[in-house]
């Protein structure tokens, strides 16, 4: 038989596992001196490699070469055992003994192109790979070895056209549909990895890390649900696979499952014994369900975990200011744009927070930095105009209506500008903004009505708007 061919179920029989368990006691107590036959060290050596015992399989195959030294076979074990070990060197050597011997054997050639691999000799490895193909062009360990080495060099086309080579050659490959579904995850071509992810998992079932990284795909894609159960699989095969249960979080937030994803969560910190991002999620869901108390505590537990978290400064603080301790909050807001000065969702919580605790210049100053940072921030443009308005300076803030209206002309902008075209006097152009904003959204007439009472009674300023006759009806 080849060595390493066999496992340990060919001595299934009773008298077989007997006459193995007299083999190896003989072989262990035993002599140097003492003769055994090339079948049984065969069986010996293969034996302690399936056990994982590689120094005793490679005295066993030493004790072969001693009887056996011109077989190329008995080479390359050694090659493999040394690898195994870690002494790559000394593998490599036997390869090179084997390769000697037998210049054609494939199956040497792959072998120490792993090696090489190892090694980080990357050319090399290619290069062993292909001289194997060039004995055998249908060699689907070859193309797959091959495909391992591109990946792990960032090659992913090449890698995968290694792969998807072993796959045509052997369907049931038991690793080629996993390390192809990795790629096109890497290679963001997302259906393609989900497809591969299955193919591998209707050969390897219970692959709790293909399940997982199915997962990760199916949330990336958005498909949330599909994602949550593709963790629950990988759970339900390994129960204690935290990153299972912390991705699983994930996706159950992204579904609104809050409850469902702080019970992940806490299987997390129960495992692992919490680290800053998962207190940073548990925080964020206590914050969405308004429990501001129990997101403060796990906030604070994420700063404690790591200082240098800028989102969970900022958590922390939206969590206070919540909470009505403005002051407190605005100190945890300088603390998350101390770590991240250009971040301009942390500067617009600042403002709103300084707007909250009735420090409106302070406030100008933030929101004027939120929209420098993002100029494309229509909420924050309309915020600093009815900031502006609160402080009298009208004209300012007309221009900041203005900016508004150019990111995104709606109902909400035209109301608002209204009222600054009013008070600058500008009562024509305060009116065509009503206007619009009335066609936009005819809800806002409503809200005219109650916002605006003194001039919703002024029959011409009705009649321009052409409320006379909701009024008529109302009446």
């Amino acid at each position: 038989m080849s060595m390493f061919d066999f496992e340990f179920d060919d001595f299934d029989d009773p008298a077989d596992e007997a006459r193995l368990n007299e083999l190896l006691a003989a072989f262990e107590e035993g002599e140097d001196s003492a003769y055994f036959d090339s079948e049984t060290l065969e069986d010996i050596a293969t034996y302690y490699f399936e056990q994982g015992r590689y120094e005793d399989a490679l005295g066993a195959v030493d004790r072969l070469l001693g009887l056996m030294s011109f077989s190329s076979d008995a080479w390359m074990r050694r090659g493999v055992l040394l690898n195994n070990l870690g002494r790559h060197e000394e593998a490599l050597e036997a390869y090179d003994h084997a390769l000697n011997l037998n210049p054609a054997d494939t199956e040497t050639l792959i072998n120490r192109g792993i090696t090489l691999d190892t090694l980080g000799r990357d050319d090399d490895a290619l290069n062993a790979y292909d001289d194997a193909l060039r004995i055998d062009p249908l060699n689907d360990e070859a193309f797959f070895n091959r495909g391992v080495t591109l990946e792990r060099l960032d090659r992913l086309d090449e890698a995968v056209a290694s792969f998807c080579r072993c796959g045509e050659l052997n369907v049931e490959h038991p690793e080629v549909w996993y390390e192809l579904g990795f790629c096109y995850d890497r290679l963001a071509r997302d259906g393609e990895s989900i497809e591969c992810y299955d193919r591998h998992i209707d050969l390897e079932p219970y692959s709790h890390d293909a399940w997982y990284n199915r997962g990760i795909v199916l949330n990336r894609m958005g498909r949330f649900e599909a994602a949550a159960d593709s963790y629950e699989m990988a759970i339900a095969i390994q129960d204690d696979f935290a990153s299972a249960y912390y991705n699983r979080g994930n996706a159950l937030a992204n579904m609104g499952r809050l409850d469902d994803a702080v019970e992940s969560y806490l299987h997390v910190v129960d495992l692992e014994g919490g680290d800053a991002a998962t207190y940073y999620n548990l925080a964020l869901a206590f914050e969405e369900m308004e429990e501001y108390e129990r997101a403060r505590n796990y906030f604070e537990r994420a700063v404690q975990e790591d200082e240098a978290y800028p989102e969970a400064w900022y958590g922390l603080g939206c969590c206070l200011d919540a909470l009505e301790r403005h002051d407190e909050a605005l100190l945890l807001f300088e603390r998350a744009l101390a770590l991240r000065p250009e971040m301009g969702e942390f500067w617009y919580a600042k403002a709103d927070c300084q707007y909250n605790a009735g420090l409106v210049e302070d406030a100008l100053h933030s929101y004027e930095r939120v929209v420098s940072i993002e100029p494309a921030n229509r909420d924050a443009w309309l915020d600093l105009a009815e900031t502006l308005f609160e402080a009298g300076r009208v004209e300012r803030a007309l221009d900041a209506y203005r900016r508004a209206l150019s990111i995104n002309a709606d109902a909400g902008a035209y109301f608002q500008q209204a009222k600054a075209l009013f008070a600058l006097g500008r009562a024509d152009e305060s009116i065509r903004s009503l206007k619009i904003a009335f066609r936009l959204d005819p809800n806002k007439k409503e809200e005219f009505r109650h916002t605006y009472p003194d001039l919703y009674r002024d029959v011409q300023i009705r009649r321009m708007l052409g409320l006379d006759n909701e009024s008529s009806s109302r009446a």
